[in-house]
């Protein structure tokens, strides 16, 4: 299975996703900003990153620009569930910049799985 990196500061979210991926069988790693995130793939290979757009240290659309240019090939799914998002459009936004897939928040697990299942054929 695949290698994953999920970066949201909010904890529920983080252990939510990642329980979701591991009983999936993939291999998941968590960072709780976008330094972290950053920081967390340096000397890794990842198959995959999911990561939030608003929180802080880094913005979700600074890590998103950060890995594309270290590792263009590497899908990239945004979620956000701020009104703010949804008013500026902002998840599309982020498909400009390289997002492989968006996950509006409050999403489900099948959405998930199936966005995940997208990005990792590409």
């Amino acid at each position: 299975m695949a290698r994953i990196l999920v970066v949201d500061d909010q904890g529920e979210i983080r252990t939510a996703v990642q329980r979701a991926l591991e009983r999936d069988g993939h291999e998941v790693m968590v960072a709780v900003n976008g330094l972290d995130g950053a920081r967390a793939v340096r000397g890794v290979a990842v198959d995959l990153a999911l990561i939030d757009i608003h929180m802080p240290e880094m913005d979700g659309f600074e890590l998103l620009i950060s890995f594309k240019a270290a590792a263009p090939s590497m899908p990239v799914i945004v979620m956000s569930g701020s009104e703010q998002s949804r008013r500026l459009d902002l998840l599309k936004d982020a498909s400009l910049l390289g997002a492989t897939g968006i996950l509006a928040k409050p999403f489900t697990l099948e959405e998930l799985r199936e966005a995940v299942a997208r990005a990792l054929v590409q």
